[in-house]
């Protein structure tokens, strides 16, 4: 029972970032690859646990799209925020993780966590040599959670239009677009129209995976 209507009473002003999630292992847990890992929840379907940064955030989001992609059944470990998710992944109390690239690169590269696959349309260019997941052998899997800039309904067009070119202009700038890339995430800068797309794309899409997994609010 929302205060506000997501759609209705704001307006788009630009899409800042968006930046993939990432899908790890465990290292004592025998999967290498997004094809393994799918090997052994269907042979152990209810057995693998993941562990997330709480139910219905994006790292859930994440999963559930995986599992009525590929019709495996994992189990959600959820925490109170992706730092206590990491924690419990490093130290084996989940076999899985899905958490912000950000967050877990760096536990990858110490070799306390192994990558399995990214959940972006690309691969990320802080880490190219990890796979996608739609690469991995689950054809038309995408997701890049995103960052945006809006204003109160009925923002007076100048206004939109001074502060969409000036955020847009910022988020070229070399320097800009190098720091949200060293963060593992892509700069964007669109126009309203098209962020307001996009916001009406993933509400519609992620609507149906939530319905799907049967998510209620908690």
């Amino acid at each position: 029972k929302l205060p506000y209507h997501p759609v209705r009473d704001f307006t788009p002003i630009t899409q800042l970032s968006k930046f993939p999630n990432l899908l790890a292992a465990h290292p004592s847990l025998p999967a290498k690859s997004l094809q393994d890992v799918i090997a052994l929840a269907k042979a152990k379907p209810g057995q693998l646990n993941y562990a997330s940064a709480g139910v219905g955030t994006g790292t859930h989001m994440s999963a559930e799209l995986l599992k009525q992609m590929t019709g495996i059944d994992i189990v959600q470990i959820p925490f109170k925020g992706g730092g206590p998710a990491i924690v419990a992944a490093m130290g084996g109390q989940t076999q899985l993780i899905i958490g912000t690239s950000v967050g877990l690169l760096p536990h990858v590269r110490s070799g306390k966590l192994r990558a399995i696959a990214i959940t972006g349309a690309r691969r990320s260019a802080a880490a190219p040599e990890i796979p996608t997941v739609a690469e991995s052998g689950v054809p038309g899997y995408e997701h890049e959670p995103w960052n945006g800039l809006l204003a109160p309904a009925k923002l007076p067009r100048p206004v939109l239009a001074k502060l969409n070119g000036e955020v847009v202009r910022i988020l070229q700038l070399p320097e800009v677009r190098k720091v949200f890339e060293h963060e593992g995430a892509d700069a964007v800068g669109n126009s309203p129209e098209e962020f307001a797309a996009i916001i009406r794309s993933e509400i519609a899409k992620w609507a149906k995976v939530v319905k799907a997994a049967g998510i209620r609010p908690e």
